[in-house]
């Protein structure tokens, strides 16, 4: 099970706090940093010192960090242009060696829209699958050949289709609960499909849907990587825990119920009821940032486990 660090700064972190957690996450040993992709902050932190841009941010990781992957859960379709977003990701995973991971949504916060003067348009998951297109054949289109995109969204007409990531193949995540579209563009685009803050139950019935997606559309389901989001609060003894829960707002047992908290034994076998059903990777959603602790631990007790 790979298990990877997946930030919200959104609810108030700097720049510096982010590049922190980074460098920590690559110390540990986990597979990668994520980072949502997000202007307002959610519930009742206060959001200081205010957004940080998720591209510029992982632009500035790729030239502080070495080894780990480095990407969005999930980038908004809302807040970039297709080709736009296609020359930012190629240019970061320039800059980091060929480290980058794209995960792309429709967007969904109405309220942040609002607050930055974003266009929070009806039709989002019909723009999504435009920009999936655009994206990914921009990025597939041979060097020396143009690309062309005639969609009811978006136009695209005779791009040179430049910059190039590193990679051959940048991996496109695409997740969520729908039950038709969000399967079927995951078979068509995604290299990994990721469930966010779901059951065990609700994960595996819509893995199922992917894979059966999958296998319709002329692929092998096993050419997916299945992964889940989930909260993480984890503790030595009841009383860390407790604390730790504290610390983000949250219950004990709303945590232990809904993500993944408790000692570490209690959180690697919950890690391990994911992996029965097909989940191969897991994004350890961790919102305290200041506490660096917490990661030595999940590092040392839970990570070294599952390997």
């Amino acid at each position: 099970m790979d298990l990877r660090i997946f930030t919200e700064p959104q609810q108030g972190a700097s720049y510096d706090t982010l590049l922190t957690v980074a460098k920590a996450t690559e110390d540990l040993g986990f597979d990668a940093f994520f980072r949502s992709d997000h202007y307002l902050r959610m519930g009742s932190a206060d959001g200081l010192p205010g957004p940080t841009d998720a591209w510029i941010t992982l632009a500035g990781l790729a030239r502080e960090t070495k080894r780990i992957r480095l990407g969005t859960l999930m980038t908004a379709g809302t807040f970039r242009l297709p080709g736009v977003l296609a020359i930012q990701v190629a240019q970061v995973d320039q800059m980091s060696g060929g480290r980058v991971e794209l995960g792309l949504g429709a967007g969904w916060f109405e309220d942040e829209h609002k607050a930055y003067g974003i266009p929070f348009p009806a039709d989002r998951m019909s723009r999504l699958e435009e920009q999936l297109a655009v994206v990914t054949g921009l990025w597939a289109t041979e060097p020396g050949a143009t690309f062309d995109y005639a969609g009811s969204h978006y136009r695209v007409e005779n791009s040179p289709a430049l910059p190039k990531p590193a990679q051959a193949k940048v991996p496109v995540l695409i997740g969520g609960h729908g039950a038709k579209r969000t399967p079927r563009l995951a078979a068509r685009y995604a290299s990994e499909f990721n469930m966010p803050f779901a059951s065990v139950a609700d994960s595996e019935r819509q893995f199922g849907r992917v894979r059966e997606a999958a296998e319709e559309a002329g692929r092998k389901a096993d050419d997916l990587v299945y992964s889940n989001a989930l909260v993480v609060c984890v503790g030595k003894d009841d009383a860390e825990v407790g604390r730790r829960a504290a610390a983000i707002g949250r219950e004990v047992d709303e945590l232990k119920a809904n993500g993944l908290a408790g000692s570490p034994a209690e959180v690697v076998e919950k890690i391990g009821a994911y992996g029965a059903i097909g989940a191969s990777r897991a994004y350890l959603q961790l919102l305290d940032l200041d506490d660096l602790d917490h990661l030595e631990l999940i590092s040392a007790q839970v990570l070294s486990q599952l390997r």
